[in-house]
């Protein structure tokens, strides 16, 4: 799959080129807001043919800012967001077919994320008059986890200390910040309005699909250890809308 985006990237570049249209560039920033959520269940059947259910849920408000270089054809874009989340964990298990459904509470409370992310997308513009414009995107992002706060019962706390079992690895070693890192693939559309000369106002709106992190394989491990499933399998998404807002120049 990283291949494949990578390699429709580059070919969209190569459009612009060999074309022979205008390949000017530009530069610009803005603001964005944004939602992500997670439904993770992950499933399985332990040796001695009891159950498992872990279920994981997060909802997330994002806010921050971005810079970027455009070349017609592509957009690289750095942003810092901030988002504030709402989360709840638990685990449905049952020892045997014989026994009922017990609930294990994992966590239920708020936190707090930063990041800083780097984005390469493709894109196509079509002129609609001398003013506006508008383009479909496609492309890839890398976020890199700067913080990770949870608070649960009116405490705060950083989850890299490892105060929490969920904050551990399977052999019980905290999880460093890199944990949190995520790669996403992004489609979305955009538009653009000269305001006047080389000015104009850029709007994008986003739909981002998030990769498993390591923190989630690690999850994933532990419950193959802690409740002894040989084979767990991990469905639901990770995703997030983001409409982003700014003001570019085009020399």
């Amino acid at each position: 799959m990283k291949k494949c985006v990578i390699a429709l990237l580059l070919a969209t570049f190569s459009v612009g080129i060999v074309s022979g249209v205008d390949f000017s560039l530009s530069v610009g920033g803005g603001g964005l807001l944004g939602y992500t959520f997670t439904r993770y269940t992950l499933e399985g059947d332990t040796r001695n043919s009891g159950a498992l259910e872990s279920i994981q849920i997060m909802d997330r408000f994002n806010y921050g800012g971005f810079l970027f270089l455009d070349a017609v054809y592509g957009e690289l874009t750095i942003l810092f967001q901030r988002g504030v989340n709402s989360y709840e964990e638990y685990v449905n298990f049952k020892e045997s077919p014989s026994h009922g459904w017990e609930r294990i509470p994992g966590g239920k409370g708020t936190g707090t994320e930063m990041s800083i992310g780097f984005s390469l997308m493709g894109k196509y513009p079509f002129y609609i008059d001398e003013k506006l414009s508008w383009f479909p995107l496609l492309g890839i992002e890398y976020q890199i986890a700067l913080l990770e706060w949870r608070k649960m019962d009116g405490v705060v706390y950083d989850r890299t200390e490892g105060k929490l079992p969920a904050d551990r690895d399977k052999d019980g070693n905290k999880y460093s910040l890199s944990a949190w890192n995520s790669f996403w693939i992004d489609l979305g559309a955009g538009i653009d309005y000269n305001i006047t000369g080389s000015l104009y106002v850029r709007g994008e709106f986003l739909f981002g699909f998030r990769l498993q992190t390591v923190y989630e394989t690690g999850a994933l491990e532990m419950n193959k250890s802690m409740f002894d499933v040989p084979d767990p399998k991990l469905k639901g998404l990770t995703g997030s809308p983001t409409l982003k807002v700014g003001i570019g120049y085009r020399f």
